[in-house]
């Protein structure tokens, strides 16, 4: 076992580098997908949410700020956009199926966008929530950096948009293979395109874990929900007005 004055520098020099924040990243992922390898990958214990709880307590208890954080885990950051083209793999994959299902898929992802975005409106139009928060809640669904610049153009908050997008994307990693299969769905195309439709980068994480089948097309799904929610939604919500 390393002694105490070891692990005492090595974590004086760590938290004075900016390695501090890429190796708490990656410390944190390891301990949570163990935890979640343990439970037997119970969707409850996913390992992005349990290491970004791991990471938050991490910072509030050594009053760390998290700009000095993310000097380190920028790297991690970064790595999301070759990770994200990476996507384009596995779907090549499922390439002769894509051409077999594109009109179904085209249309899921037309109505999953508009639903998405309209029933979040209306429900907290309902519950009497304000215009800002209302816009805010419009892209919930689509990938963050998309999402905030969404908000931003239609006189939402973008960071609040940003919270919703991260709470979105948990609730629907955790929920969505259960409800699929409450509903009999058994298709993983069809699970895929409902994942990334709903719940985006996270939940397209947590599709992969199920079958490569069922990543391809969520990653698929989010991709473009992505690109249909920007044209879409501005044109709605400044309809609806």
């Amino acid at each position: 076992m390393m002694p105490d004055t070891n692990l005492e520098q090595v974590w004086v020099y760590l938290s004075a580098s900016p390695l501090f924040g890429l190796t708490m990243t990656l410390i944190a992922y390891g301990i949570a997908y163990r935890v979640y390898v343990w439970s037997k990958a119970n969707p409850l214990l996913n390992p992005v949410v349990t290491a970004v709880i791991l990471l938050i307590a991490l910072l509030v208890l050594t009053d760390t700020p998290y700009q000095d954080y993310f000097e380190g885990g920028q790297f991690v950051h970064f790595l999301l956009g070759p990770a994200t083209v990476a996507l384009a793999i596995p779907l090549y994959r499922q390439l002769g199926k894509l051409k077999m299902l594109w009109l179904p898929v085209l249309v899921a992802l037309l109505v999953g966008v508009t639903v998405g975005g309209v029933s979040a409106v209306g429900i907290a139009w309902l519950l009497g929530a304000d215009t800002p928060i209302l816009l805010s809640l419009a892209p919930k669904s689509v990938t963050a950096p998309v999402a905030m610049g969404i908000a931003e153009r239609i006189g939402g908050i973008p960071s609040l948009t940003a919270v919703l997008v991260v709470m979105t994307g948990v609730i629907g990693a955790v929920l969505g293979t259960k409800l699929f299969d409450v509903l009999r769905i058994r298709d993983c195309s069809a699970r895929g395109i409902a994942m990334g439709v709903a719940a985006h980068g996270i939940g397209t994480a947590r599709a992969f874990q199920v079958s490569t089948e069922m990543g391809a097309f969520a990653g698929l799904a989010m991709a473009l929900s992505a690109l249909l929610a920007s044209v879409i939604l501005p044109w709605l919500l400044g309809w609806m007005r």
